[in-house]
C-alpha cells in the first residue's frame, strides 16, 4: 500500500486494523482502495488507494479518435521483440480511450 499523500510505501499499524506511513503519518482504514491481490506472508489484502497516476505523464498534442479531444497522456512501451522499435500508447485526457501507434 502506497500513502496517498507523499507515495511511500505504508506499514500496517499493530493491532488498529489500519496503515500507517512512517513518512508523514497518514493513516488509511485496511480493506479501503481497489484490491490488486493478497500477501502471499499474512493472507492480508493489498489495495491501491489512489488509482488515477495519468496527471504525471507527459502529454501531446494528438486527437482522440473516439471524443475529438486534442490532448493525451503517452508512455513508451516494448510491445515486440527487442530489435523493433517502441509503441506509444496513448490516453485522452477526456474520455480516457487508449489507442496506440506503431513506429
Amino acid at each position: 500500500m502506497f500513502c496517498p499523500k507523499c507515495k511511500r510505501l505504508m506499514r500496517p499499524d499493530k493491532g488498529a486494523g489500519s496503515w500507517v506511513c512512517a513518512s508523514c503519518g497518514t493513516k488509511v482504514k485496511m480493506g479501503e482502495g481497489k484490491e490488486v491481490g493478497r500477501s502471499a506472508a499474512t493472507g492480508q489484502k493489498m489495495a491501491v488507494v489512489e488509482e488515477k497516476v495519468a496527471a504525471t505523464l507527459p502529454t501531446a498534442d494528438e486527437e482522440c479518435p473516439k471524443c475529438g479531444n486534442p490532448k493525451a497522456y503517452w508512455v513508451l512501451r516494448q510491445t515486440r521483440g527487442a530489435d523493433e522499435p517502441e509503441t506509444r500508447i496513448f490516453e485522452c485526457t477526456k474520455c480516457g480511450h487508449k489507442w496506440r501507434e506503431y513506429q
